[in-house]
């Protein structure tokens, strides 16, 4: 029933009703403009018309002739003439002379000459001496008098001037700029009811061209679908804050419900946030395995675009407890895999050369033979172990050796590498993947060599603050004009369309565990690889 009742009151069109609510908002501001337009103009108007009405009776009073009239037996001779004068030169209604006593000496209507003046309004002027402008009803009808005193020569008050206009003249002088006012308004409001057309128009056009019930649908479905789905999903606008998380995210950030997420930076949220970067470079990051507040998962972010414009971005995670412990077990499968191999192809050699020595009765030439395997074997084991105390990182060098010896590669571990154990919180699958592809690839740059030439120097070490990986070979290098694009782009020196895969993934784990890398050249004369991983704490989004 009420979603009935939204759909009647909503049934007109979302632009017709901006455009009307437009023109009548503009219609009505112009009116109310115009009406305190017209009284402003009437006060100024009326200001001026008494202000004027002053000074023509103050110029009057300070006449000579004005003041000798007074001394003869009949002032009104004099006096009128000088005020009809007066009167007919400044357009006033009227200019009236009158004694102490208030009795006319001059008047427009000459009947009325000898009556009291009307108004009762001479008492300031006759007593206290002073011009002043007063509204009253006089034998003309209602003015605007401009009043002063007439003072002889021995400063005593002999009669007053009063000059006034008709309050009937001054409104039709209001009528003349009302005119003008009321067509100024009615321009306006046509202007205005144009601009409401074009903004209806232009807000129908952003909006898509729905209405706001099925906006409001919309909103409801996405809010239900966010909801449903089991990821975490928070956006963020251009600025970096949160527009919207659902209950997944509150879930993986383990917030409580109550706390408000929404317009908090995403960077006071989850620190070292990645999605400040995407909002930065438009660039999608796709399945990242990160930490978010202690818990693992594998994240996406992606851009939000308005045309070419990113206006914010998007970050979906879940955790990986499920496939974690299968990918770190698949890794080193893969490591004990390639080290067994490796293991048994030496050993075969091993026994095919024992076997031939036994045949020859070369006794004591093939128990040399396992002593010295045994004891290479043996030191290799303690060397690695003693300056690799980290189990998991022993057996995957110790299975880079034995790679590094079927390829009849010289591989050096540093003397000065020292690590006794990987941080807790690294993701040693992402550890492992650097390290094999590094390792691999520098294999396969001094494989074409003379075998006395393919050396691979690794190190590995912990300062304290950081984990420094050095991988450095004899081969050719790089190009220096592929070092921009290096870790970006599918690059390879090698042939095969199935390559230049590891060092983009070599770059993009070096990345999640938040370190740096950097290329040069070696002292071998090949390339020379160098990692920085701090092991202070890694918080992504």
């Amino acid at each position: 029933m009420n979603y009935q009742k939204e759909m009647s009151e909503c049934s007109m069109p979302l632009q017709r009703r901006i455009f009307l609510y437009g023109a009548l908002f503009i219609s009505a501001v112009m009116v109310l403009a115009g009406i305190s337009f017209y009284y402003t103009i009437s006060e100024a108007i009326e200001e001026q018309v008494g202000q004027r009405a002053l000074d023509i009776a103050g110029t009057t009073a300070d006449r000579e002739d004005v003041k000798n009239a007074f001394k003869v037996a009949d002032p009104t001779a004099s006096l009128q003439p000088i005020a009809e004068e007066i009167r007919q030169q400044t357009g006033a209604e009227y200019v009236v002379i009158g004694n102490t006593e208030g009795i006319r000496y001059t008047h427009p209507v000459e009947e009325r000459i000898g009556k009291k003046m009307v108004g009762d309004d001479n008492e300031r002027a006759l007593v206290s001496g002073l011009s002043y402008v007063s509204e009253a009803t006089g034998s003309l009808g209602p003015a605007l008098r401009g009043k002063a005193p007439i003072v002889d020569e021995d400063g005593t008050i002999v009669g007053i001037i009063s000059v006034g206009f008709l309050k009937t003249n001054i409104t039709s002088t209001f009528l003349q700029y009302a005119d003008s006012i009321v067509g100024i308004v009615l321009i306006a409001i046509v202007f205005g009811a144009l601009g409401s057309m074009v903004l209806a128009r232009n807000i129908k056009k952003t909006l898509f061209g729905l209405e706001p019930v099925e906006i409001a649908n919309l909103y409801t479905q996405r809010n239900a679908l966010i909801e449903s789905v089991r990821e975490g999903i928070i956006m963020v606008d251009h600025n970096g804050k949160i527009t919207m998380a659902n209950s997944s995210a509150y879930e993986v950030l383990s917030f409580p419900k109550e706390k408000n997420l929404i317009g908090e930076p995403i960077e006071k949220i989850v620190p070292n946030t990645q999605l400040l970067q995407v909002l930065q470079t438009g660039e999608s990051q796709l399945d990242r395995p990160a930490t978010i507040r202690g818990k693992k998962t594998i994240i996406n972010r992606i851009p939000i675009r308005q045309g070419q414009t990113i206006i914010g971005a998007v970050s979906s995670f879940r955790l990986q407890s499920d496939i974690e412990g299968l990918r770190n077990e698949v890794s080193q499968v893969r490591q004990y895999a390639d080290a067994l191999r490796a293991q048994t192809h030496e050993h075969q050699n091993l026994l095919y050369t024992l076997s031939g020595l036994i045949q020859l009765n070369s006794l004591e030439e093939a128990m040399e033979l396992i002593h010295d395997e045994s004891e290479e074997q043996q030191s290799l084991v303690r060397f690695v172990t003693e300056r690799l105390q980290d189990p998991f990182l022993g057996g995957i060098v110790i299975g880079l050796f034995n790679r590094a010896r079927e390829l009849k590669v010289r591989l050096i571990l540093d003397e000065e590498s020292w690590l006794k154990q990987l941080p807790p919180h690294f993701e040693k699958g992402l550890f492992v993947s650097i390290l094999g592809n590094l390792v691999t690839n520098a294999f396969e740059a001094v494989e074409h060599l003379p075998e006395d030439r393919r050396i691979v120097r690794l190190l590995l070490t912990d300062n304290g603050s950081e984990i420094l990986i050095e991988v450095e070979d004899s081969g050719k290098g790089l190009d220096s004009g592929i070092l921009s694009a290096l870790f970006k782009k599918r690059i390879s020196t090698k042939n095969g369309d199935d390559r230049g895969y590891g060092l983009v993934k070599v770059y993009e784990n070096v990345q999640d565990l938040q370190g740096e890398i950097a290329m040069e050249s070696g002292d071998l004369g090949g390339a020379l690889f160098i990692i920085s991983i701090r092991t202070g704490g890694i918080s992504i989004d």
